[in-house]
């Protein structure tokens, strides 16, 4: 692979003719025929540094024989433990936001901001509850008059948790509210630019800079007031509500969305205004964690050291909005970044805290003891861009009796640990699986799990339990128990599970061969340790780092594995083998499974689950394991839900709209579908969606196909069979299955 250095801070390359579009900041450059420069045998299109920087970024093929070049940023303390990023303190109200501090709760009123009795009432709530921040929906003038009567109310009844107003298209709204609140959040994307069209418009280097005068103007007041009345600032990008303009550079992108919040940033910087924070959320978890580490990359490289506030909008609710904030959140936080979070659910606002406080608290004491492993070097983790490693999936060989190649799913494994106690009623165990009965006989459908691990085998003459498991072999689900089971109780066509001390010993040798073995491996294992693995034919590897491990990582061990394994070319796939301990609250085990496997899923490291839980419901587990994997955009075995967490700008009760649209349409695996309550921050929020229900105006739904509004003003009490007709029309809709 071609590396090199370049410095790390670029600016703009402006021709058109090498493909690369017009710039203003880019942080690669592409391979092309030009003959520019010779970069080792290769001709290269340079971007020239006109801000020369101490700072020098490795250049690398994006892939095995890309043609793009690009750098590898720093974008965290360190890549082998969780080293909290050292930030400069900034004061919301009473509360410190930095690195010196704990990382803040917060949350978001729902209530509509002109009911001051019912919005002062639910920020008790919130603060009641343990939340360190509340944000309020700031719409017009008269939601700012009566912030003002909620600050007082407020105060006089002995809460002065500090306040934040959440301002879009209204830099007037937010001149008046900040006489009042403690902080104002701004989205880049709307406070000075229109509402994106998702036009391609065509910009002069002039036309661009005289967009960028108007933003100055526009924010200055803003910046100035800000520091008149000691105010903090969020500068808030949605990678929904980019602008055309930074669209038509950077494309719908993180680079885009970095970008966005940097001119703001300039501008405050040039005011000598610093009391202001970074979000960069998507809706897509992979999107979210790529932009905010790119963000901070780029802050590493200009020397800024601004706090980040994180989150993943429009998450959901229950599980799925819990995972999908886990996997965001939790991955950054493993890394040492973020100072502030917010848990976005379509649930009561005060419902945010508790999941919230898990989440903090994961990331504390990860930072607090800087769990991680000894230090090696990582060359081939895509930090800002997803490029998954793929193991290689078993394949049949010669002489096999059955078909293993179904023991593994090309887009995502679901492995479980079975008990002997569910061998004993076959046909709830195989409905437990999620497999499909035809005469009680079982089979894999959508969302069957792949794998099981018998930690016991049952008896030898114990015929119909081995039937049981001989009927799950035959549809060639995987079958794992340990070696000393499979020596004194051997299962035919059983997975042998062995460790590394196994596989060095030769005690593997014992079993017949042509046995499948699958390993055991902790990942901060002596190197040495793991040759053995060069010697060994693996159909997967469990990569098992137990959680009695506190000081060490699991998310950095896998890292390290993942090195070892590409550095050898070994392409064995791995599972993440996750062991909780007895007792574990169920927002924890979501947590940490959306953290400790949703970091390296992130990455595209890792090819499935086992998650094991003692007394834990076994479909709350299996469940939560699909869920995991499509969070992280990998297997899709239901409909998807991008579903806004509700503020006071929401034209109808969301909870229960997005209750009656997901019982009818829940079955319905590779549909997107989005349930907004109004569209302040553009269609763009939908860009992950396939369909669209959104507040129109008062007893009113929008419906969407992508970013395009195709009908309007449908009434509530219809909206609901419309969005299934339109589903319908489009060819996306099936019914659902018939109870068996």
């Amino acid at each position: 692979m071609a590396t090199g250095s370049v410095p790390t801070s670029f600016s703009g390359l402006r021709r058109m003719d090498c493909n690369l579009g017009s710039s203003k900041s880019v942080d690669f450059v592409r391979v092309s025929d030009m003959q520019r420069i010779t970069y080792g045998r290769r001709k290269v299109s340079v971007i020239r540094n006109s801000n020369p920087s101490s700072d020098i970024a490795e250049l690398q093929a994006s892939s095995e024989g890309s043609p793009l070049l690009v750098p590898r940023q720093k974008y965290c303390e360190s890549i082998h433990k969780t080293v909290r990023r050292k930030t400069c303190t900034v004061m919301v109200g009473n509360v410190a936001l930095g690195s010196e501090h704990p990382i803040r709760i917060q949350t978001m009123t729902t209530t509509d901001t002109k009911d001051v009795a019912a919005t002062v009432e639910q920020v008790m709530k919130i603060a009641d509850k343990g939340a360190d921040i509340v944000r309020i929906t700031v719409q017009g003038k008269r939601e700012a008059d009566a912030c003002f009567e909620i600050k007082n109310s407020l105060v006089q009844k002995n809460y002065n948790i500090p306040l934040v107003a959440d301002i879009h298209f209204a830099p007037s709204v937010a001149l008046r509210v900040a006489e009042c609140f403690d902080k104002i959040r701004v989205n880049p994307g709307n406070f000075a630019d229109r509402r994106a069209q998702f036009e391609k418009l065509e910009f002069t280097d002039e036309d661009y800079q005289k967009e960028l005068e108007h933003i100055e103007q526009v924010f200055t007041p803003l910046v100035e007031k800000c520091k008149k009345y000691g105010r903090a600032m969020r500068i808030g990008t949605n990678h929904g509500s980019l602008s055309d303009r930074i669209m038509s550079y950077y494309g719908d992108s993180p680079r885009g969305m970095v970008e966005s919040a940097f001119e703001f940033a300039r501008i405050c910087r040039k005011l000598d205004y610093h009391n202001f924070v970074f979000s960069m959320k998507a809706s897509n978890p992979i999107i979210m964690v790529q932009a905010y580490r790119l963000l901070v990359a780029e802050m590493y490289v200009q020397g800024w050291d601004y706090p980040l506030h994180l989150g993943v909008t429009e998450a959901g609710e229950g599980e799925d909005g819990r995972m999908k904030s886990a996997i965001g959140i939790g991955t950054l936080l493993q890394d040492g970044l973020g100072d502030t979070i917010r848990v976005s659910l379509t649930e009561p606002p005060e419902e945010e805290i508790d999941p919230c406080r898990r989440l903090a608290n994961l990331g504390m004491k990860a930072s607090d003891i800087q769990q991680g492993v000894a230090p090696f070097e990582e060359k081939h983790r895509h930090y800002f861009d997803f490029q998954r490693r793929t193991g290689q999936l078993p394949v049949q060989k010669e002489g096999e009796e059955v078909d293993y190649r179904g023991v593994l799913h090309r887009d995502g494994s679901v492995l479980m640990s079975v008990s002997l106690d569910q061998l004993k009623t076959p046909e709830l165990f195989y409905k437990s699986l999620a497999a499909k009965l035809v005469i009680g006989m079982p089979f894999k459908d959508l969302a069957t799990v792949d794998s099981i691990l018998l930690r016991e085998l049952p008896p030898v003459d114990d015929n119909d339990a081995r039937l049981t498991l001989k009927r799950l072999v035959d549809v060639s689900m995987g079958v794992i128990t340990p070696l000393s089971e499979q020596l004194t109780k051997p299962l035919p066509n059983a997975m042998a599970l062995v460790n590394l001390k196994e596989l060095s010993t030769g005690a593997y040798k014992l079993l017949p061969e042509g046995t499948r073995l699958v390993v055991s491996v902790r990942g901060d294992e002596p190197y040495e340790d793991l040759e053995i693995l060069k010697e060994v034919d693996a159909t997967m590897i469990l990569h098992d780092l137990p959680l009695t491990e506190e000081k060490i990582s699991r998310v950095h061990s896998a890292r390290r594995l993942f090195e070892y394994l590409s550095d050898n070319a070994l392409n064995f796939p791995v599972i993440h083998h996750i062991q909780f301990p007895k007792g574990i609250h169920r927002d924890d085990l979501v947590i940490g499974a959306g953290t400790n496997a949703g970091a390296l899923l992130v990455d595209g490291l890792g090819d499935g689950l086992l998650l094991e839980a003692p007394e834990q419901d076994f479909d709350f587990l299996r469940n939560t394991s699909f869920n995991l994997l499509q969070g992280c955009r990998m297997r899709n075995t239901k409909t998807e839900y991008v579903s806004c967490p509700s503020c006071g700008r929401t034209l109808f009760d969301l909870q229960e709209i997005s209750a009656q649209i997901r019982e009818k349409t829940s079955h319905l695996p590779g549909v997107s579908i989005a349930i907004m309550g109004c569209i302040v921050n553009g269609p763009g929020e939908m860009a992950d969606a396939d369909f669209g229900y959104v507040g129109g105006a008062p007893g009113k739904i929008d419906l969407y196909v992508g970013k395009t509004v195709v009908k309007r003003g449908i009434a509530m009490e219809h909206a609901t069979d419309a969005l299934i007709q339109l589903i319908k029309d489009h060819g996306r809709w099936v019914d659902p299955p018939a109870e068996e």
